[in-house]
């Protein structure tokens, strides 16, 4: 156990014999690699510092304090804060078919240096806007980044490379950074609160309502009263994402919304989301979703149908 680690090893209580378990440690973090082999429910599980969970195969059923019970699969992660028990139920697991999920723990005293790290680069000028990661626990079903950093993470610990903590520590820095971002453009969209007092929660909601238009970033950086440069490095340092990237995307969600619910072209879909390129739409679209257009409509109608 790594000394950055031990001090809050007296509380954290691991209140199973269900899954086996096994420990990787770095300079400022720790990574739990867990085994499951019988269908179990109602394990708890809790640690004394904060902790992302990804799962690697099966599924698990989680149930967390102030939040539906929600099914985690390959490819998610869950982001919960120290001390938080999770209560888990494990509906597949088999003996030649395992549930294996990692839990990284990170030390409290790194977390602190990178989330100033982050403030002190999404301030601006006008505000003394705090973002922090003491908050509630948050479900990451569709965040690339992250998984990527995490999958990275896993790879570096099980290798044999003399700078592993090293690594560790850069990608650790990175991982809690994009978990900022992912919590500031959450924020940034759904809290109204933000829209008269925040800059970038103005251009964010700015930027949604006029998705159609001809939008520049020398536009957005004259209504959020700053330079172009430092605009753009700020909104981009806050939510992971330049502006048009940003804008692009809350085009796509429009267009998804049209190829399910119409039978218009995609031609005339791109032209009414903001696209004057419909190559340029179907690009957008499938750096996105991962798919083409048409190939989105037809998985919504074999949905509709079944």
């Amino acid at each position: 156990m790594n000394a950055n680690l031990l001090k809050h090893e007296n509380s954290r209580k691991l209140n199973t014999l269900i899954e086996n378990r096994t420990i990787y440690s770095a300079d400022y973090a720790e990574l739990n690699v867990f085994e499951t082999h019988i269908i179990s429910e109602k394990v708890d599980l809790q640690f004394g510092f904060p902790v992302i969970a990804s799962m690697l195969s099966g599924k698990k059923i989680m149930h967390l304090k102030n939040k539906e019970a929600f099914e985690f699969f390959p490819g998610e992660s869950v982001v919960l804060q120290a001390n938080e028990k999770m209560t888990i139920d494990f509906p597949i697991a088999a003996a030649n078919s395992p549930t294996r999920c990692l839990a990284l723990g990170i030390s409290p005293d790194k977390i602190k240096e990178t989330v100033e790290l982050f403030n002190e680069n999404t301030r601006t000028e006008f505000e003394n806007d705090i973002h922090n990661f003491e908050e509630s626990s948050i479900h990451l079903n569709n965040n690339e980044q992250v998984q990527f950093i995490l999958d990275r993470i896993f790879t570096t610990f099980l290798g044999s490379n003399k700078a592993k903590d090293a690594l560790v520590d850069l990608m650790v820095k990175e991982l809690i950074i994009r978990l900022l971002q992912t919590r500031a453009k959450s924020m940034l969209v759904d809290n109204s609160i933000l829209f008269d007092n925040n800059r970038m929660a103005f251009i964010v909601k700015y930027l949604r309502e006029h998705l159609t238009e001809n939008i520049s970033v020398n536009k957005l950086a004259d209504k959020a009263c700053m330079s172009t440069s430092n605009f753009h490095r700020i909104f981009k340092n806050t939510i992971g994402e330049s502006p048009i990237d940003f804008l692009n995307g809350e085009r796509i969600k429009f267009a998804k919304n049209l190829i399910e619910n119409t039978s218009a072209r995609f031609t005339d879909i791109a032209a009414k989301v903001g696209f004057n390129n419909t190559s340029y739409f179907n690009r957008q679209f499938k750096r996105i979703e991962k798919i083409t257009p048409n190939q989105y409509r037809n998985m919504a109608r074999m949905k509709s149908e079944g």
